[in-house]
This record gives C-alpha cells, sequence and structure tokens, in this order.
C-alpha cells in the first residue's frame, strides 16, 4: 500500500475465481472489494481534515494510535489496523498448488513447531480460540524469534512483524463456511504462499543480523 495517505486499495494479486474451491470468487469479491475497501475509505476520510498525520505511515498510525485527537482515535485504530492486516492477508495467499516453508523459515518452524505440521496445529488452535472477530498470526521479532499472536477486531501484532494473518471475522468465510471456521482454516492454509512468507521472514534477517 501507499506509504502515507491517501491510501488506496491494492488490486487482487489473482483473479477472484483464483482460490476456488478453498476461498470462492464471490467470498474473495466481497472480502477485497468491500470489507477490505471501507477500511482503506473510511481512513482516508478520517485523516482528510487532519493534514499533520498525512505523512505517517499506515505501520505509524496503527501503533501510535493513542496519540491522535480524540475524535479520530477510535476510528484510525480500527481501519488503519483493517488496512494494514487485509494488505498481508490478501498478499500471502497464492493458487494451487501447495508450497511449503523455505530455508530459513523452515528451521525456525522447526526449532519452535516441531515440524511445519506443529505450527498448523498451533495456529489452528489459536485460530478457533478467537472468540468473536479477530486475527490469528505467525509473527516474528527482529531477530527472527517465531511466535504466534491473536489479536482481537482490527489490533494488530505491530511492534511484530506478522508472517501470517489469518483473518476469522466472518465476513473472511460466513458465505462459503457457515459457522465452520475449522473449515476455513484449513482451506486458508491450503493456500498460503509460502515462498513469499519465506522471503519475507529472510529480508528481516538480513535486516538484523544476529550478534557474534
Amino acid at each position: 500500500m501507499e506509504s502515507h495517505y491517501p491510501f488506496a486499495l491494492p488490486p487482487l494479486p489473482y483473479p477472484y475465481d483464483a482460490l476456488e474451491p478453498d476461498i470462492d470468487a464471490k467470498t474473495l469479491c466481497f472480502h477485497h472489494d468491500k470489507h477490505f475497501a471501507a477500511y482503506v475509505d473510511n481512513l482516508n476520510k478520517l485523516l482528510e481534515p487532519y493534514p499533520s498525520y498525512h505523512s505517517w505511515s499506515l505501520e505509524q498510525l496503527c501503533q501510535n494510535w493513542r496519540d491522535l485527537p480524540d475524535e479520530i482515535r477510535q476510528g484510525v485504530r480500527n481501519n488503519a489496523g483493517g488496512a494494514f492486516n487485509h494488505d498481508l492477508y490478501f498478499r500471502t495467499l497464492r493458487a494451487l498448488p501447495p508450497s511449503a516453508p523455505q530455508p530459513p523459515l523452515d528451521g525456525a518452524v522447526r526449532r519452535v513447531f516441531g515440524s511445519t505440521d506443529g505450527l498448523k496445529t498451533a495456529l489452528k488452535s489459536a485460530a478457533l480460540s478467537v472468540f468473536g472477530s479477530g486475527w490469528a498470526c505467525l509473527c516474528t521479532d527482529k531477530d527472527g524469534n517465531l511466535s504466534i499472536q491473536k489479536v482481537a477486531n482490527q489490533d494488530t501484532v505491530l511492534p511484530l512483524t506478522p508472517l501470517l494473518c489469518c483473518d476469522v471475522w466472518e465476513h473472511a468465510y460466513y458465505l462459503q463456511y457457515q459457522n465452520r471456521r475449522g473449515d476455513y482454516f484449513d482451506a486458508w492454509w491450503r493456500l498460503i504462499d509460502w515462498p513469499q512468507v519465506s522471503e519475507r521472514y529472510a529480508r528481516i534477517l538480513q535486516s538484523h543480523p544476529p550478534i557474534p
């Protein structure tokens, strides 16, 4: 997304039907073109009368919303977080065939979770345990330490770096899966673009090499 206001809705990186049958075209269209778009549009409307914050990045808005004026504080918190989370969500999905974590991410996954299956089990447990709306995320700190974090509503995991975010708001799956959140998670897992996620993790390690 743009580095600062005005933000624009990033185009979907694939056709609406590219993720079928795991995520159908109708769900993907509503999720991206309606819900994601609404967060971006609302964020711009909130910031428009406040030029002092037009230079703030999306990450700054997500992390420093407490410093904003009272009248836009909660709205920016919700909509900046929604834009940030959804941007990553759509960018880390891909059409089949499935992929797998690549070095150095695969090694980090084995150290923390035992295996990719162990990661899936832990992340699915987190996703199913989110009460109401929210996200389950695979995160890393600047040193490459992995963890799973849950956030409510449209909060973010910042200042940790999210590598994957599973959207467990009902709008992400209800048209296709109704209340079967576990089935939706399994479908989402099959669509993860692991080469891209692995590259993201490798860039973080390169920018923060370990201390000898």
